[in-house]
């Protein structure tokens, strides 16, 4: 994968990729302004032909409430994605740490482990986590003793 990118990099072919985003952003850009235009052209002509068919008042009125329950459906179906989508980006938070954390830990194996200090350093919180779930276990659940310093207060 580095090989591939460093070759796209030597090739120029990044900053031909980088002019063709550039280019397609501002099509779509120019795209929406026109898109946008047009619908306010559209939404102008609705308001003129209810106003004549009812009066200006009426149609002011039925245009601000149309608009005003988009807005509520928008916020509403905003705020049912928002849950699902934050469980996924804290799923994929989490793993991406854990990813991480194991390449750091695989990277600085070796050099922990060429020194004897290094492997004391490895044995003795792996030593700690064993005993400390060796006394967890032991350790009766549900006792109202006070000794636990673990406890949640």
């Amino acid at each position: 994968m580095l090989a591939s990118l460093l070759a796209s990099l030597a090739s120029g072919e990044t900053v031909l990729a980088l002019k063709r985003a550039r280019r397609m952003a501002t099509i779509y850009l120019m795209a929406v302004i026109a898109g946008s235009i047009g619908a306010g052209f559209l939404v102008g002509a609705a308001y003129i032909w209810t106003a004549r068919k009812l009066g200006s008042l009426e149609a002011a009125l039925i245009f601000g409430a149309v608009f005003v329950v988009v807005a509520l459906i928008i916020l509403l179906v905003s705020k049912l994605t928002e849950g699902p989508r934050a469980r996924r980006a804290s799923q994929q938070r989490k793993s991406d740490l854990t990813a991480f954390a194991t390449a750091a830990g695989i990277a600085v194996l070796p050099s922990l482990l060429r020194r004897p200090a290094g492997l004391t350093a490895l044995l003795v919180p792996g030593l700690a986590v064993i005993a400390y779930a060796i006394y967890r276990e032991n350790v009766r659940r549900g006792s109202n003793d006070d000794t636990d310093p673990f406890k949640d207060r």
